[in-house]
């Protein structure tokens, strides 16, 4: 088994900074889902494959270590790593690097449920869609 991992870069606007030009702990949070897109499109499993299945992927548990902060003009590399498991869940690790220096700016991690879209009741096991993805990525 491998890990599947993408990495995307993100130029930090001026509204995501505070007036001292540091940016706003929350949007770390947002950056970890820029990854989480990333890897969708880039590995063929983003929330449109999940829509058109009937499924919604809410997540339930985000987790940010915050190392160094980040400033109005940065690039941060984002790099979203899918953690395999048997549950009926989706768990992503994020690992955020300032570009300029490579330094290590914050790590963290969320987990995502299986909801029916319309009930909105949960799923129990991996819908069979997701299941032949894993097959097909080796993992």
């Amino acid at each position: 088994m491998h890990q599947l991992s993408h990495t995307v870069e993100v130029l930090i606007r001026f509204n995501e900074a505070d007036p001292l030009g540091i940016v706003w702990h929350g949007h770390y949070i947002r950056y970890f889902e820029d990854g989480r897109e990333a890897f969708g499109k880039q590995h063929g499993i983003g929330y449109m494959d999940f829509f058109q299945q009937n499924i919604v992927v809410p997540i339930v548990h985000t987790e940010c270590n915050y190392k160094k902060s980040l400033k109005f003009g940065d690039k941060v590399r984002v790099e979203a790593t899918y953690v395999p498991c048997d549950a009926a869940k989706i768990i992503f690790t994020y690992n955020l690097y300032k570009v300029a220096d490579n330094s290590l700016v914050a790590t963290g991690s969320t987990t995502q449920v299986f909801l029916d879209k319309d009930s909105q009741t949960l799923i129990l096991n991996n819908p069979p869609f997701f299941e032949e993805w894993k097959r097909k990525m080796g993992i």
